[in-house]
């Protein structure tokens, strides 16, 4: 029986792929590196942000990604005109799961400033029982995030199921021996989810209760 369900955030509940790419482009160009394509940032959503730079420009030392990681933060922070709605529905499924006896938990590799923000952007956080953040335990895809969140919770993995848009949040799940959700509609595509092996996969968040509601009904 399903008890706890963790959300990611980028990607799964808010679509921040244009904020995440404008974002990105100005924090390479801080440091003199090129500009990533916006297929190559997408691969990287849901990483570590120093994690994420390193992979988006190797070259760059140890303290010219750390630059370019403040200067992501930054303009992240800044860029208020670039839009990052939560997907349509996500409101509505999470009071739903909510109205269930569902808990709600989110893991993100967001920053806990970043996050924080988000939440109160999007007027969710009354939602959610717990958090964790990249910067509080080790990124994604380490089990350590959601580990956390079932020891403060009291739950067991095969209570829990992880919900996310990219295979780090599969692989994650599948350390932490949770069950997995892949949503179709984030930053990486249904054939690398779907290598990942999740326990389901939507391709509307406003499916997400329905498929819960079949694997209960199910072995685990």
């Amino acid at each position: 029986m399903i008890k706890l369900v963790v959300f990611d955030w980028d990607g799964t509940l808010m679509d921040s792929e244009a904020r995440i790419v404008a974002a990105m482009d100005e924090a390479l160009g801080a440091v003199g590196a090129p500009v990533a394509a916006r297929a190559e940032v997408r691969n990287i959503i849901g990483l570590d942000l120093l994690e994420a730079v390193g992979r988006l420009a190797p070259a760059l030392d140890g303290r010219s990604r750390a630059r370019a990681a403040q200067a992501y933060r930054e303009a992240y922070a800044r860029l208020h005109a670039v839009p990052s709605p939560l997907f349509t529905g996500a409101a509505e499924t999470l009071a739903a799961l909510e109205a269930a006896g569902l808990m709600l938990a989110i893991a993100t590799g967001k920053s806990r400033r970043g996050l924080d923000h988000a939440l109160e952007e999007a007027g969710v956080r009354h939602h959610f029982v717990a958090t964790r953040c990249g910067e509080e335990s080790a990124p994604k895809p380490d089990p350590a995030m959601l580990r956390d969140l079932l020891l403060e919770l009291d739950t067991a993995p095969g209570e829990a199921i992880m919900v996310g848009d990219t295979e780090f949040d599969l692989i994650m799940a599948r350390a932490a021996a949770t069950r997995s959700a892949a949503v179709t509609y984030g930053a990486h595509a249904r054939g690398r989810l779907l290598g990942q092996r999740p326990d389901c996969i939507i391709d509307d968040v406003r499916e997400l209760p329905a498929a819960l509601a079949r694997l209960d009904v199910q072995p685990p």
